[in-house]
């Protein structure tokens, strides 16, 4: 894309150092079975429930994957889960050095320094699913004070929009209107077959698309830092609406006129072939133009469409990508 390799990745999930269920090679087995270019094991630094049966090391998990996942070609970057009390809430930090000096203690006076000791290791910080108790804690799902002065003290770099199979609305504008990075992940506990039916036809688990320079630790985290992601759940992308369109474009292509067909009131109707390159879901709604009104494309599909003769753009909504809440990617078709 644009130069760019497109890579999958998941940031935030769990093996049984913390509250997961599986041991760290499993993690990397079904990532790299799934195609996911990099991975992140983000244990609860406060919360560890399995402490009776397996030795509390905050960084164990990490290095007990990295010979397996340099044999699968996968990208393990080190991170961890600052588990606070909601609010402020939970808070992945990527690219750390050592998660064994970080703050365990759950009292929330010292949530500002757990915040400052990932930082002072000059992690990559994002908020993890803010809307997750929205129910329960009344008041926890907004721009809170604390995470406002972690952005102007620019500690937050980013938001998980989408955690699991839950869109967090609020969150992808928050993202947008404060220049923050998309992301989106599993956090997942189980076995990634428990949570995603893997086995049944477009289904995959929810990652993050890093638009990178190479297939590098330092590429993705200058592509993190850019703000070079789109979010990708079930069949739905989320993200900034440059972002958006240039991975649209890349996927999607449309050929010229391969037929013309004259009816009885001569009248003429162009056919063309519209193909999608990639392993993505686009659902498309014509909102300008005279031409096919709905096209599905299904991963790695070709589909035909048509327009009249003398129809030279078709503009269609792309209801599977959110660029906001509540709005959708506008995408020109031009037809030749």
């Amino acid at each position: 894309m644009k130069g760019y390799q497109v890579l999958k990745c998941d940031f935030h999930m769990h093996t049984v150092f913390t509250d997961g269920h599986v041991w760290p090679n499993v993690r990397v087995q079904e990532a790299w079975k799934e195609g996911l270019d990099a991975i992140s094991f983000t244990e609860h630094m406060e919360y560890n429930p399995h402490s009776a049966d397996v030795k509390v090391d905050h960084d164990r998990a990490h290095d007990l994957a990295v010979d397996i996942a340099k044999e699968k070609n996968i990208v393990l970057v080190k991170g961890t889960e600052v588990t606070r009390q909601t609010p402020p809430g939970h808070f992945n930090a990527l690219f750390i050095d050592d998660a064994s000096t970080l703050v365990e203690d759950v009292d929330s006076k010292l949530d500002q320094e757990a915040i400052d000791r990932v930082f002072q290791q000059k992690a990559f910080i994002f908020w993890n699913h803010p809307g997750w108790k929205a129910t329960q804690i009344p008041g926890s799902y907004e721009w809170i004070d604390f995470v406002d002065k972690m952005y102007k003290e620019g500690k937050l770099h980013g938001i998980e929009v989408v955690n699991g199979l839950g869109f967090h609305k609020k969150a992808l504008d928050w993202a947008l209107d404060r220049d923050l990075t998309i992301i989106g992940n599993t956090d997942v506990h189980n076995l990634i077959a428990h949570s995603y039916d893997i086995g049944r036809e477009g289904v995959h688990r929810t990652m993050t698309l890093v638009m990178s320079k190479d297939r590098t630790a330092a590429g993705i985290r200058e592509a993190l830092e850019a703000g070079r992601t789109v979010a990708w759940s079930s069949k739905y992308l989320f993200g900034k609406e440059e972002n958006v369109r240039d991975l649209v474009e890349a996927c999607v292509a449309v050929s010229p006129a391969f037929h013309e067909k004259t009816n009885k009131a001569n009248k003429v109707t162009k056919y063309y072939e519209i193909k999608n390159n990639s392993d993505l879901y686009f659902e498309l709604e014509l909102k300008a133009g005279k031409g096919t009104k709905r096209i599905v494309l299904y991963p790695g599909s070709t589909q035909i469409m048509t327009a009249p003769a003398g129809e030279t753009k078709l503009t269609y909504e792309i209801l599977s990508t959110y660029i906001r809440s509540d709005k959708h990617l506008q995408y020109d078709i031009h037809l030749k």
